[in-house]
């Protein structure tokens, strides 16, 4: 196996598919990247237990500057081996597999070699069918995961939790989030005459976002019985799916209310992260929203014991209905508005001081919904 090629692009794709490699692994040869050669270009893959990712490089892309002198393949250290690369002097770089695995990499008057490993005893990426694929617009799907995996779960003790539910017909996709502190369900205009019902890994979803680049226009979901693949430009992104049966959590967001506040986010975002400043110091971490009905005034109030308190009068466009006084911890509401965007009208819907409250965008309510547990506080 002999090749060159454009040091810049080949590092372009070696940085995508380093994010599926852990160095935490009880398979060594996951620790390293996988370099496949053939007449048609060379393909790029790194995996771990739950995600792999291949980037291809073709030759017919003149860009790339690939000359294939022999095909073949090899592993190689991905950390030492994507590092060499970054720091090489020229512009393009040559590898050979010489002996034993060994591998000679040469640019400019840098030459290092580094041991291989079999490609033979790599694992075979999942089989999943591409025949029935979803389309998203780019920027709508980075939109909706962003809005949905924060409330994710990262106690391992319920896995489900650790995902981000997917529901998928003839009505429309719908992804919803949980870790039973808060929630958050999003729903778009995607449909599929097939009906899917998933789990996918709230961290993958994490690393895909990542790994696509503003340049991408539109990304294809592939789904099997345990896999799921994101196809994109030349990079395939493979994840596990989850076991089990998701919650039921249509039933946990309450359909009435009796107080309602209008608020732009930004505003009340930065009213929040102000009172969050003290209450971050305390053990209990909360904030307490006090509404007057009667004389349409909220105010928040932040305290801890050991450096002080907190207290601000906030700033909205419409206020309606009973007066109330409830606690939550100022980091699910901070997470919660910053979803929504900035300078976006949204209404919080209580129904009582123990029961969850629901914050919605004012001019798309039945599409998206973020909920918060409050915290009792005597």
């Amino acid at each position: 196996m002999k090749f060159s090629i454009d040091r810049t692009k080949f590092v372009n794709q070696t940085t995508n598919v380093q994010r599926a490699i852990s160095t935490k692994t009880t398979i060594p040869i996951l620790t390293g990247m996988k370099l496949d050669l053939t007449e048609s270009g060379l393909t790029i893959t790194g995996s771990n237990s739950d995600i792999s990712i291949t980037a291809f490089i073709s030759k017919e892309d003149s860009d790339n500057d690939l000359n294939i002198e022999s095909t073949g393949s090899i592993v190689l250290p991905a950390r030492f081996f994507n590092e060499i690369i970054k720091k090489l002097p020229g512009d393009n770089f040559e590898l050979e597999v010489l002996n034993n695995n060994q591998t000679l990499i040469t640019s400019g008057v840098s030459e290092f070699t580094i041991n291989g490993l079999d490609a033979n005893n790599y694992p075979h990426l999942p089989e999943v069918e591409t025949d029935n694929q979803l389309t998203f617009p780019t920027d709508l799907f980075k939109e909706v995961v962003n809005q949905t995996v924060i409330a994710v779960s990262n106690q391992e003790s319920r896995p489900v939790l650790t995902g981000v539910n997917f529901i998928i017909n003839s009505e429309g996709l719908t992804l919803v989030a949980t870790d039973s502190h808060r929630l958050s369900q999003r729903k778009i205009n995607i449909t599929s005459d097939e009906e899917y019902n998933l789990i996918i890994p709230g961290k993958s979803l994490t690393e895909l976002v990542r790994t696509i680049s503003d340049s991408v226009k539109e990304i294809k979901m592939s789904i099997s019985e345990n896999q799921v693949l994101y196809s994109f430009d030349n990079v395939m992104f493979y994840s596990r799916l989850l076991d089990g049966r998701y919650p039921e959590t249509d039933r946990l967001i309450p359909e009435d209310s009796n107080t309602r506040l209008t608020f732009d986010t930004s505003s009340l975002l930065a009213s929040v992260e102000r009172a969050s400043l003290l209450s971050h110091e305390s053990r209990n971490n909360v904030i307490k929203l006090e509404i007057k009905s009667a004389d349409k005034k909220a105010t928040l109030y932040g305290n801890s014991p050991e450096v002080g308190t907190v207290e601000e009068v906030l700033d909205f466009e419409n206020l309606d209905g009973e007066d109330l006084d409830i606690s939550f911890n100022p980091d699910y509401l901070k997470d919660a508005l910053r979803s929504f965007g900035s300078n976006t009208m949204i209404e919080m819907s209580f129904t009582s001081p123990l029961h969850p409250f629901t914050l919605r965008p004012v001019d798309d309510k039945e599409n998206f919904v973020q909920l918060i547990t409050p915290v009792r506080t005597f």
